[in-house]
């Protein structure tokens, strides 16, 4: 028997023994994967902000149905008269779960941390010239040019107490990918609807109700967060009893479980691209027998393997129909999204073997490829279908397979040549994606880059979106962007994920675009 059976199981009777079945006060919520940190500005990645988002809260929240909605601030406008400044009217009252109030100050320190150096998050304010509190309530946020679209960045950026972050020396952001360790990776301290209560990386946390929340109490006062990898232990777990919401639901249980007694299952389409991307600077690569050059290079290669990929095969088979293939990597929701750009090209693998021979690789070649294996849906299958799909090329992939907590480090570090990323969109805006993916890798834009790709021309371009005010132009900058990122074949994007919840009794919990369902606004029918 595992030790990561037995951990699991432990974690299983632990909050079994806190609540004796589901109740209309607990929920127990199983994933496939746990934050990463509690550091809230060290990490850019969704289940790490689904779980802050319970107990840190942001400046601006994005609803179910895409649009912005007030959270920590009230109000927000450009300035009369000064179209650089963004000005953000606070929530009154609000304290922290130490009890100190919230203030500008707070505003203040946490924005000019989450564009900190270390911070993975510091693309997203790239045009931020300064911060500064007017008064307890007002902040103004000096741009270095007109940023219309600015809130759209701002729903992942949580708030932390200054006067907290300064006693327990966590003013800087953690050093994730150099390992480093602080008081905030463990503890917290915000203004969100639950605290803290236990955390055991990994096996279990425990959040309760914050009694002294601003908005209305949530139905959900208790939550047990049980990560758990194993796909038939996580179903399992539902069956038995013992969770009552998995987010995480395998292809292969969805029609089970819909016709399962006492189980719902809930889909829809999220808001996040799963892709493939390479190594594309002129250093050879560390996985391949091809030693004096880097193969992917060579646009005809990444043209090969463009063509050697069956997207409607992994749609129908890895899948199970719960996915949209697509050409581009940026879904339907999101600013720049085109038909045009969606589409992809049919399956030709005697082209694609042609093409290879022209860029004088006859036998192929041999690379590793980089998955996570507990991150997005089917993410190690999906991978291992492009193993096969590439074999037929001549290109000999060897699959490395991580939890996403080992895999991520290993694209923010430039450390490896071949690998999955899925890429969700929080701000409905592709900067986004160029910012993070496209842009090359220095300063605030970059973050997740790992393929080194860069074009000075490319990235002017990018930055020139910040702080565009005319849409019509700024549209078609993103367009002239993509239509660059199509012809190169920068990324090998896969399809637009489909999630499933399940969850148990009178529970019902819709699909979240960004897959950040908030259990403070869930419903507990009669």
């Amino acid at each position: 028997m595992s030790k990561t059976f037995l951990r699991i199981t432990a974690a299983l009777l632990a909050s079994t023994m806190l609540v004796t079945g589901a109740s209309a006060e607990t929920v127990r919520w199983a994933r496939s994967s746990d934050a990463l940190t509690l550091d809230p500005h060290s990490q850019n990645q969704g289940v790490t902000h689904n779980f802050a988002h319970h107990i840190y809260e942001t400046l601006v929240n994005r609803e179910v149905d895409g649009s912005l909605s007030p959270r920590l601030a009230t109000e927000w406008a450009t300035k009369e008269g000064e179209p650089n400044v963004w000005v953000f009217t606070l929530r009154e009252g609000v304290t922290f779960h130490n009890g100190n109030p919230f203030t500008a100050e707070d505003v203040v320190f946490s924005l000019d941390r989450a564009r900190s150096e270390k911070s993975n998050m510091r693309q997203l304010h790239a045009d931020v010239a300064s911060v500064v509190a007017v008064d307890d309530l007002t902040v103004e946020v000096h741009m270095n040019g007109p940023s219309p679209l600015y809130p759209n960045n701002l729903t992942n950026t949580f708030i932390m107490d200054k006067e907290w972050s300064e006693e327990n020396n966590v003013t800087e952001v953690q050093d994730y990918a150099a390992g480093e360790d602080n008081y905030a990776v463990r503890n917290t301290n915000g203004t969100g609807p639950y605290i803290l209560a236990e955390r055991e990386p990994d096996v279990r946390s425990r959040l309760t109700v914050f009694e002294g929340h601003w908005a209305d109490a949530p139905a959900v006062t208790e939550i047990v967060f049980l990560p758990i990898t194993e796909n038939a232990t996580r179903i399992a777990a539902l069956l038995s009893g013992e969770v009552d919401f998995v987010q995480d639901v395998p292809v292969q249980d969805i029609e089970r479980l819909q016709s399962t007694d006492g189980i719902t299952v809930t889909t829809g389409a999220e808001n996040r691209s799963i892709y493939f991307a390479y190594r594309m600077d002129d250093a050879p690569l560390r996985s391949s027998n091809v030693t004096d050059v880097n193969p992917f290079q060579n646009p005809l290669v990444r043209e090969a393997i463009h063509l050697a990929v069956d997207r409607d095969a992994i749609q129908r088979v890895v899948m199970r129909g719960q996915s949209v293939p697509t050409g581009i990597v940026v879904p339907p929701f999101v600013n720049g999204w085109t038909e045009e750009l969606d589409a992809y090209p049919a399956t030709d693998v005697a082209r694609a073997r042609e093409l290879m021979a022209e860029a004088g690789y006859p036998d192929g070649f041999t690379v590793t490829l980089d998955t996570p294996n507990n991150r997005y849906v089917n993410d190690e299958a999906i991978s291992q279908a492009l193993v096969n799909f590439l074999g037929q090329i001549g290109i000999q992939v060897t699959l490395a397979s991580r939890p996403v907590a080992q895999h991520s480090p290993l694209i923010t570090a430039n450390e490896t040549d071949f690998y999955m990323l899925g890429w969700g969109v929080p701000t409905f805006d592709s900067a986004y994606n160029f910012n993070d993916l496209i842009h090359s890798k220095e300063g605030s834009y970059g973050a997740y880059n790992g393929g080194l790709y860069s074009n000075p021309e490319v990235d002017a371009m990018i930055e020139s979106l910040g702080t565009e005010v005319d849409l019509e132009v700024r549209n078609a900058t993103i367009a002239a962007i993509w239509e660059i990122i199509q012809a190169e074949r920068m990324v090998l994007p896969i399809h637009n994920q489909v999630l499933a919840y399940a969850t148990r009794g009178n529970l019902e919990v819709a699909v979240h675009p960004e897959n950040q369902p908030l259990l403070n606004t869930v419903t507990i029918s009669d």
